[in-house]
């Protein structure tokens, strides 16, 4: 009786509350808060799920590289992540947000949080500043992943991350400032929600640049358009990384909805992981069935990336399509990387984890695609973001590749590939067991 008289007296404390709350004429502003409280809310957690992405690639990528060189693109993914952070908290995030307006490029300055007025009590800007940053960081990093995993192998470290450098703290951002800061791309109506070209075509772009000034790994064509294997060193490790970045994909295109704040926003956001999830099974499937018809055998690291390449071709859309879309459009996606990688292997690009067909080319047909699902989208406006970007990424890699190769280099000595890098740049491996340090217990 005790617990039951308890019970009514709390909800009708409760109800009394809620009627107080109605009647107040504070209401607005408590709803501001309580929005603003759930958007940043969104782009911590949204944005440490895309953080977690770097483990996915990181992972991936040590999959499917020759076990002397597991160390060293595990360091390359732990310092490309660093480089970015700190990038783009010196000058990119400025440059692709400050005082852009409807231009092309926007402030050279220090970024720094300002969350005065909402400790005020005016939560007009929506969400904690950081909170902004932090998301808007980690996908930076995303699209410098994608250069490491094509370069594996034989490129050098400090080059490679001087490149990152550049491309965090200023290729990246200026591109991104004609869309997602409000640049001339936005005043057209170029559309891409989270990032099919702002993020995985740009990294793809510089990828393909370095990946040809490079060159092939030592023995990876031969005479006569022979193509020789190099496999990974754990298919499991490559699998692992797939679903990390699955799962980190669900708060890169979820996250990019930018609010939580209304039932409206959770509704989008509940639409879009849905059409996020599916589009990767779209990829699988398509990819499965792809590789059984043209080699009579389904190939594991094929239908790897064809679930990635569904992922990244319904990130520039992901906001629009019914579910059955958003599997058509992801297994489109999973068709290109099949046919894509024996192309790139044709012209002797060597791409050591898929990632070009993968961000690129699945990132310009996502792209390209928006209009199917969106009525406000155009192909012709589509087209001119996709030209443009790629046009501007790669004539910037190619200044800051060549300089790189014609000052300190940026290929490894065929002796130091024949080693692996690991022994050679680091002085350590990723598997002494059954290595040297086997040999010497």
């Amino acid at each position: 009786m005790v617990k039951q008289t308890t019970r009514i007296g709390a909800m009708a404390l409760v109800a009394a509350a809620a009627a107080m709350i109605v009647a107040s004429p504070a209401q607005a502003e408590v709803s501001s808060e309580t929005a603003y409280v759930f958007n940043t809310f969104s782009f911590l957690v949204n944005g440490f799920l895309v953080m977690w992405m770097a483990a996915g690639f990181a992972m991936l990528e040590a999959g499917l590289v020759r076990t002397k060189n597991v160390a060293t693109i595990l360091l390359k993914n732990v310092g490309l992540f660093s480089v970015a952070m700190i990038m783009y908290y010196l000058i990119g995030y400025n440059l692709m947000y400050d005082g852009v307006d409807g231009g092309f490029i926007g402030g050279l300055s220090l970024w720094g949080a300002d969350d005065a007025k909402a400790l005020a009590g005016d939560f007009e800007a929506g969400y904690a500043a950081s909170s902004d940053w932090f998301f808007q960081m980690v996908f930076v990093a995303t699209a410098a992943s994608i250069v490491s995993g094509t370069l594996a192998e034989r490129i050098r470290l400090w080059p490679f991350l001087i490149f990152v450098v550049v491309l965090t703290g200023v290729i990246y951002p200026i591109q991104g400032a004609w869309q997602w800061g409000g640049g001339w791309l936005a005043e057209r109506g170029f559309a891409d929600f989270a990032g099919s070209t702002i993020v995985h075509s740009t990294g793809g772009w510089a990828a393909l640049t370095g990946a040809i000034i490079l060159g092939a790994r030592k023995g990876k064509y031969g005479a006569e358009g022979q193509i020789h294997v190099m496999p990974g060193s754990s298919l499991p490790l490559a699998t692992i990384g797939t679903f990390i970045l699955w799962l980190g994909w669900f708060g890169f295109n979820g996250g990019s909805q930018l609010a939580l704040g209304s039932a409206a926003d959770a509704i989008a956001m509940s639409n879009i992981f849905a059409n996020t999830g599916i589009a990767a099974a779209g990829g699988v499937v398509a990819a499965m069935a792809a590789t059984q018809v043209l080699y009579k055998k389904v190939d594991l690291t094929m239908v790897l990336n064809g679930a990635l390449a569904g992922l990244v071709s319904i990130t520039a859309g992901p906001d629009t399509p019914t579910l059955g879309s958003a599997v058509l459009i992801g297994a489109v996606g999973g068709v290109i990387v099949v046919f894509a990688v024996p192309l790139l292997d044709k012209l002797k690009i060597d791409d050591v984890v898929g990632a070009i067909p993968v961000h690129l080319f699945a990132g310009i047909w996502g792209t390209l695609a928006v209009p199917i699902t969106n009525g406000d989208a155009s192909v012709v406006t589509q087209a001119i973001g996709v030209v443009s970007i790629g046009a501007f990424v790669v004539a910037c890699s190619l200044v800051v590749w060549l300089a790189l190769k014609l000052t300190m280099g940026v290929r490894a000595s065929e002796e130091e590939e024949a080693l692996g890098l690991d022994r050679t740049e680091l002085g350590l491996e990723a598997y002494p067991e059954f290595g040297r340090g086997s040999q010497i217990a």
